[in-house]
C-alpha cells in the first residue's frame, strides 16, 4: 500500500470509492471532475490517496487558505478499513500542510457519521464545542447527494 498526492488522474477512481460508501455527500459541482481539479490547482501538494496494486482505496481532500488547512471527504474503501489506512492518510496531509507553514487543521464529519466521529477523537483530533459552524449556499446547483 501506498500513500501519495493526489491528482487530477486519480479523480475516477476516487470518485468510484465515494460513490461506494453507505452516507457520504458528493456535490454536483464541488466533486465534478471540474470542482476537483479546481481544488486540486489551488492546493497541488497537500491532498492524498492510498493506493494498493494501481487501486485507490483512500482518499483525502485536502487544502489550506494560508492560514488554516482543511480536510474534506476523508475515506478508506470499507475493506480496508482498521489497518490505519485513513491515519496514514491524515499524516501525511497534515506533514504536507506544515511543509507549506500551515499550522492548524480542522474537518467537518456529519453528526451522524459514527465512524469517522470515533476515529477522529481515537487518533487525537479536538472535538469543538466552543463554536457554532455556519455556511452560506452560493450557487444552489451544487446539490449534495448522499449515497445509500
Amino acid at each position: 500500500m501506498t500513500i501519495r498526492t493526489m491528482t487530477i488522474d486519480d479523480y475516477d477512481q476516487v470518485w468510484h470509492l465515494w460513490s461506494e460508501i453507505r452516507g457520504f455527500g458528493i456535490r454536483t459541482l464541488d466533486d465534478s471532475r471540474e470542482g476537483v481539479e479546481k481544488f486540486l490547482k489551488r492546493n497541488p501538494s497537500t491532498s492524498v490517496v492510498a493506493e494498493e496494486d494501481g487501486i485507490v482505496i483512500g482518499a483525502i481532500l485536502c487544502g489550506h487558505d494560508g492560514r488554516r488547512g482543511c480536510m474534506y471527504h476523508v475515506c478508506v474503501a470499507e475493506k480496508y478499513r482498521k489497518h490505519g489506512i485513513g491515519h496514514q492518510m491524515a499524516l501525511a496531509a497534515m506533514e504536507a500542510l506544515k511543509a507549506e507553514g500551515i499550522n492548524k487543521v480542522s474537518l467537518i464529519a456529519f453528526k451522524s457519521n459514527t465512524i469517522g466521529n470515533k476515529f477522529w477523537r481515537k487518533v487525537g483530533w479536538t472535538f469543538r464545542e466552543d463554536l457554532n459552524y455556519y455556511d452560506f449556499t452560493l450557487n444552489e446547483e451544487n446539490i449534495t447527494r448522499f449515497i445509500e
